[in-house]
């Protein structure tokens, strides 16, 4: 089974930069997409094969997520039951026969950290979400979780500590999610690559520099560890600012 998670970056844009060419060639079972930057009614996708399943934010061009799959779901929602987290379209949940999966854009902590405070009571809320589904069966959360764990993930490290993305208290938070049963699914497989990200900014010629951050994500219950085949980080496929992060599972 591949699964594939996108920060597109604005959907229709990416469009216009072969989001289909990569879509197609992939034939992913499941493909989550996030920063759709879309309101209901502004796009007609046609994905032969595929159910559809979107999520808006009520400010328009502005975040959103969605999630495209071949195997109809048992059930979908849609945010995490959280009226002061769901305004912003940042979750989907399908509920599949032995798993669920999760796309999920995490709010960015801004310049200057404004909005570190309200990306904590969602790291706490967003921990608290996938754990209660945990109690039924097993998650697979995926999107640009906006952290670099590590300082392997990311190029910079000294100069960019303190700065969104890399602060002790988001790292401490993913450092938590793992704590509390959940794989990160790259370093499982590549505990030391160096040098392979998932996001470059658009300044300074970033990603010809390879000057970039891992952020985007596919994270596990740790009962799936046995089924885990692969992860990859599609870091050739343009389109975005961020490129493409796949999950294999037997």
């Amino acid at each position: 089974m591949k699964l594939i998670s996108w920060n597109v970056n604005g959907l229709r844009a990416c469009l216009q930069k072969g989001f289909l060419d990569f879509f197609n060639e992939t034939d992913a079972d499941v493909f989550c997409l996030q920063e759709t930057k879309l309101q209901e009614g502004q796009h007609d996708l046609e994905l032969p094969g595929y159910y559809q399943y979107w999520n808006y934010a009520e400010k328009k061009g502005y975040s959103g997520t969605a999630l495209f799959t071949k195997k109809e779901p048992v059930s979908v929602t849609y945010g995490i039951g959280i009226e002061e987290h769901d305004h912003e379209g940042r979750v989907i949940t399908a509920e599949f026969e032995d798993f669920y999966v999760v796309t999920v854009y995490t709010p960015n902590s801004q310049r200057e950290l404004t909005r570190l405070d309200y990306r904590m009571e969602w790291e706490a809320a967003f921990l608290a979400y996938v754990k209660g589904l945990e109690e039924k069966k097993s998650v697979i959360f995926c999107g640009d979780l906006n952290v670099a764990h590590k300082e392997i993930d990311l190029k910079n490290p000294k100069t960019n500590h303190k700065n969104a993305g890399f602060t002790d208290e988001e790292r401490g938070c993913f450092s938590k999610v793992l704590e509390s049963g959940f794989i990160d699914t790259f370093r499982y497989f590549y505990p030391d690559l160096e040098g392979v990200y998932s996001w470059w900014s658009y300044m300074f010629q970033a990603r010809a520099k390879n000057a970039g951050w891992r952020i985007d994500y596919f994270v596990v219950s740790e009962a799936l560890k046995d089924r885990l085949q692969d992860a990859r980080i599609h870091t050739q496929v343009l389109g975005s600012d961020h490129c493409p992060v796949e999950l294999d599972l037997a």
